[in-house]
């Protein structure tokens, strides 16, 4: 069962097409990743989801609703996480919480913000001022809120940008009992190692959808090979692979060089002579998602967007 069925969504603003005919599919109870880089049109496509904007086309249904006649409903059955913390930063914890369960007409209140500083692990700073926390801390404040009235899909829009490497660990683990206990879940994000906590993904380039799938699949259909090169003279290299035939890519890890090409053939000819004149060990290496984001950049149609 499908939670998100939206077809040809498209939103401008003036003459600007900021989300172009975006369809996709989320089932019920995975966790599934909206990637692409800034301004790519995520938040857009997040929002008339949840019946905060209308589409100027396509259709569609968000918990078997209606995007256009049923947006109201929607916004009431669906979580929202917006990119920005948008609480009150001179009230406590608990208090923006109560705020939150009165707006949704949640009773008792006091149980739900109960509830929610527990699941969250907020119950020790619930008399902490919201203003005051770090940003894991307004992170997880911000998810209780989403998550106070129990709905059935959470959308996340850039939900771990600017918190460190741990705060990001808690909150996917967070995201994922959610889902264990039956929720589906879309979020954005632009980062890789994410997207590949995800059941599937989608990637959106500049307003257009250029692929989704599961992470397995997204790098198979890219059909790219991935070679890693290893020496003292790797940074000379680079310059002679660039625009080499079937080199599409290279980029240097630490003291590997990885070059990626969509061209097999052409680019282990290449990649082997380079090797043999810079005294370099040349190695299979393993396409990973930033590969293909990457090339998907370069693809014909996002160089027409």
């Amino acid at each position: 069962m499908n939670v998100i069925e939206v077809q040809g969504l498209t939103k401008r603003y003036g003459d600007k097409t900021v989300v172009d005919n975006v369809s996709l599919n989320v089932r019920e109870g995975e966790i599934s990743g909206f990637l692409g880089p800034n301004g790519s049109g995520k938040t857009t496509t997040i929002r008339m989801m949840c019946g905060l904007l209308t589409p100027d086309h396509g259709t569609g249904r968000v918990l078997g609703m209606d995007l256009r006649t049923q947006a109201a409903r929607i916004k009431r059955e669906v979580g929202y996480m917006t990119q920005r913390f948008s609480f009150y930063e001179d009230l406590t914890i608990e208090e923006n919480l109560a705020f939150v369960a009165r707006l949704y007409q949640l009773k008792p209140a006091r149980e739900y913000v109960k509830t929610a500083l527990d699941r969250l692990g907020l119950t020790q700073r619930r008399s902490q001022l919201a203003g005051r926390l770090s940003g894991g801390w307004k992170q997880r404040l911000a998810l209780a809120a989403s998550v106070m009235h129990k709905p059935r899909l959470l959308l996340l829009d850039e939900p771990t940008a600017g918190v460190d490497p741990k705060a990001r660990r808690e909150f996917w683990d967070e995201i994922h009992s959610f889902a264990s206990d039956g929720m589906t879940v879309l979020v954005s994000t632009h980062y890789m190692d994410e997207a590949e906590r995800c059941h599937r993904i989608n990637y959106i380039f500049d307003g257009h959808l250029l692929t989704g799938g599961t992470v397995g699949e997204v790098v198979e259909q890219a059909g790219l090979t991935t070679i890693v090169l290893e020496g003292a003279r790797t940074d000379e290299a680079i310059d002679r692979l660039t625009g080499m035939d079937g080199v599409d890519q290279v980029a240097p890890f630490g003291a590997l060089l990885h070059v990626v090409g969509r061209d097999h053939v052409a680019l282990q000819q290449s990649v082997t002579q380079v090797a043999a004149d810079f005294d370099l060990v040349a190695t299979k290496g393993t396409t990973s998602l930033e590969d293909v984001f990457i090339q998907l950049m370069k693809s014909p149609v996002a160089a027409e967007t």
